[in-house]
This record gives structure tokens, C-alpha cells and sequence, in this order.
């Protein structure tokens, strides 16, 4: 078993790993690091979830609730990510060698994992969206639009964001993946997703459709909307 295949495994089922994955962890310093960071966010969000919510919280999130409970909602999302962050840490493993389209590929395959991510409603808020992307070292000039799904989950390189939100293409995903310097721009496309990833802010973004031409318009549309720190 490799490292890659680790994470597949590891992520396709927290709480179960074959004989080969335990035998791949022991051996290997970096996939057991990894391994303790899913660990955590798995007993994080039970924790979370385990936690009473005030009263109507779900229905002002999911009516985009405006006025006081709007900030009321900006100030626990903010919380929770603030809380999750520093709980979990950032992984950040060095990549000597980065393969032309490793990462356009690993944010194929995540979404592939996370088929509810495109039929949820979840953190619908776009104040928590613009928080996000200004922590990530961005400037959103103009809101996208109706974001759908905002979460931090983990990704083969440590944490990251997902969020999901509705295009004149389609659903689109954009995955932000922060402390991971990337060297240039990075395409991939396999049956029914196409993948882009590019460099921006304190790490990397990757846009995830369904087509080469939508992911392009996507990612034109990113550069309208959002201005990252160089």
C-alpha cells in the first residue's frame, strides 16, 4: 500500500482500516499524522454534533435570516471554524516532487467521495463564505452565487474548505486548501468532472464541475469576484 492509497482508504472509512493500512501507518511517519488529523475531526464533529443548538438555528441558516439573527449566525459559524481550526491543525507535508495534475486529480476524487456535498444544504450563509475567503488571504468584490455548501473537511493535504454553490453552468465546488504552496496551474478531466487549480492566497484554490468549458468559465468567474493577496 502507498501513501495515496492510505488516504483513500483512510478517508473512505475513518473508523475501519484493513490489515494493509494499519501495517502502511505504523511504517510511515506522515500517513500516521494523517490518520490522527481525520481521527480528530471525526471525534470533533460528533462532539459538535453532540452539542445543543439554540432553538430555530437551522431554520434562519437555511432562510438566509437577515438582521440580528443573520450576525447571530456569522458570529457561532466563525466560532465553530475558529474552534475546528485550531483543533485540528493545518497538515502541512512537504512535496518535493508535485506531479502536473496531482492535485486537480485529488480534487476530483474528494468530490467524488462527497456526492452529498451536491445535494446538501449546509453553512448557507454568505457572510460565513466571504469570512472564509478573507482568512484564505482573499477579497470577495462581488458575491457568487446561491452558495449551497460550506464545510471544513479533510483533504489529502491536511484541512481545507469545500463549498458548493450554483452557476449559469451547473453546481460548481470550490475547494481551498490553505499552507500548501503550489507552482503553477494544474488541470484534469475524467468521465463527468473536470478539475482546475490554481494558485491563489496563502495556499491553493481548485474548481471542480462538470465540463472543461464550465470549469473554465468558473474560473473566469472567480477572477471577477475574488481578488487574492499576492
Amino acid at each position: 500500500m502507498n501513501c495515496l492509497d492510505f488516504h483513500r482508504e483512510k478517508l473512505a472509512d475513518p473508523r475501519r482500516l484493513s490489515a494493509a493500512g494499519r501495517a502502511h501507518a505504523q511504517s510511515c511517519a506522515a500517513c500516521a499524522a494523517f490518520a490522527r488529523s481525520v481521527d480528530d475531526a471525526e471525534n470533533e464533529l460528533e462532539r459538535s454534533l453532540a452539542t445543543p443548538v439554540p432553538d430555530g438555528l437551522a431554520d434562519r441558516v437555511l432562510l438566509h435570516a437577515g438582521g440580528a439573527r443573520r450576525l447571530t449566525w456569522r458570529v457561532w459559524g466563525l466560532a465553530a471554524m475558529l474552534v475546528l481550526a485550531l483543533a485540528l491543525g493545518l497538515a502541512n507535508r512537504e512535496d518535493p516532487a508535485e506531479p502536473a495534475q496531482e492535485y486537480a486529480r485529488l480534487a476530483i476524487e474528494h468530490v467524488a467521495m462527497e456526492p452529498e456535498s451536491l445535494t446538501t444544504v449546509r453553512n448557507a450563509d454568505p457572510a460565513a463564505f466571504r469570512s472564509v475567503i478573507e482568512s484564505f488571504g482573499g477579497t470577495l468584490k462581488a458575491p457568487l452565487e446561491s452558495i449551497r455548501y460550506v464545510r471544513l473537511c479533510p483533504l489529502e493535504e491536511g484541512m481545507g474548505w469545500h463549498v458548493v454553490f450554483d452557476t449559469s453552468e451547473g453546481l460548481a465546488t470550490l475547494i481551498l486548501v490553505p499552507d500548501k504552496p503550489l507552482r503553477s496551474t494544474q488541470t484534469a478531466s475524467t468521465k463527468g468532472w473536470s478539475a482546475l487549480v490554481r494558485p491563489a492566497g496563502n495556499g491553493y484554490y481548485a474548481i471542480v464541475t462538470a465540463s472543461s468549458a464550465a470549469t473554465a468559465r468558473v474560473d473566469r468567474l472567480m477572477s471577477e469576484r475574488i481578488d487574492w493577496k499576492t
